[in-house]
């Protein structure tokens, strides 16, 4: 099968076209042919060697954890899903990722597709979705009323997580450039703070959470603006515990599970009508293009998710 892949650390010329042994499955997995897989940052530092000592992978390594497309094989264990059926999914952090046709996964990490989502939608939420989810609801247990700091919120986690804040009703604030206020307005966030013109530290206050994705000065300044036994969840960088204490916080760091439940519930508010996927551009399945969508994603100023369509 066609694969892009690394065969050592480095730039984004490193990311070479392959043909490779499609994977073979487990009786508890799945084999899916892919029809689209999404561009995230964890991608690009991976392959620049930035996480050698997280995940420690033998070369050579096909990134991409975001998959949506059709079950072409199942294991002999598999009895809620069957081939023929459209699924989308975050599977485990293995060195066999999604720049590629096919890809296996594990029964449990899998969800159903809704009829009205395509599959460049689902290859959006998978790591991006999961994560928010993760971060607001596993860890900061948001409730209704809570008033929530989001930190770039027009970034792939960010637009979820402000539309899943507001799910559960609370209250919104997010930290972003001038030219995203309507399109911010427009996904549910109640204050936005221009992060050139403003400190947010200086703007907010008695906040519930604060999801950090910046990490550094503004993951410091984070906790000024949370009440007694607020909570800081981070994606960035492990907080200080020292630095909690001293503010009275509770602070996280979060590195995603992937787990085929919470993503089943993210297609039903969409189902719904209560999350909506931002596509910022999609690619073709081609050397050229994964070197060019790592560039994007590597700006850090990519509004929503970046998509490769395999088909």
């Amino acid at each position: 099968m066609k694969a892009v892949v690394i065969d050592q650390y480095g730039g984004q010329e490193e990311l070479k076209e392959k043909q490779i042994d499609r994977p073979s499955i487990s009786s508890d997995q799945v084999l899916v042919q892919i029809y689209a897989t999404s561009i995230n940052p964890i991608d690009w530092k991976v392959r620049a060697g930035h996480l050698q000592e997280m995940l420690s992978f033998d070369f050579p390594i096909t990134l991409g954890w975001d998959a949506a497309g059709v079950i072409v094989e199942k294991g002999d264990n598999v009895t809620n899903y069957n081939v023929g059926d459209s699924v989308f999914t975050r599977p485990a952090t293995t060195r066999e990722g999604t720049y590629a046709e096919y890809v296996a996964v594990d029964e449990d990490l899998l969800a159903n597709i809704p009829e009205s989502m395509s599959f460049e939608e689902a290859a959006s939420i998978p790591l991006a979705g999961l994560t928010a989810w993760q971060c607001l609801v596993d860890y900061a247990n948001i409730k209704k009323g809570d008033k929530v700091l989001i930190h770039g919120g027009a970034g792939g986690v960010g637009i979820f997580a402000i539309q899943i804040a507001k799910h559960f009703g609370a209250y919104v604030a997010t930290t972003a450039s001038e030219k995203n206020d309507e399109f911010l307005k427009s996904l549910g966030a109640d204050s936005i703070v221009h992060y050139k013109q403003e400190n947010f530290s200086d703007i907010l206050s008695d906040y519930d959470i604060v999801l950090d994705s910046i990490g550094g000065d503004v993951q410091s300044k984070s906790y000024e603006v949370l009440k007694q036994n607020g909570t800081l969840v981070s994606i960035a960088q492990p907080p200080s515990e020292e630095e909690a204490k001293s503010y009275g916080v509770t602070a996280i760091f979060v590195w995603l599970e992937p787990k085929g439940e919470e993503l089943q519930t993210l297609a039903n508010m969409f189902k719904e009508g209560n999350l909506k996927t931002v596509i910022n551009k999609t690619f073709p399945f081609k050397e050229s293009s994964i070197k060019e969508a790592h560039a994007l994603s590597e700006t850090h100023h990519v509004r929503g998710k970046i998509v490769i369509n395999m088909k």
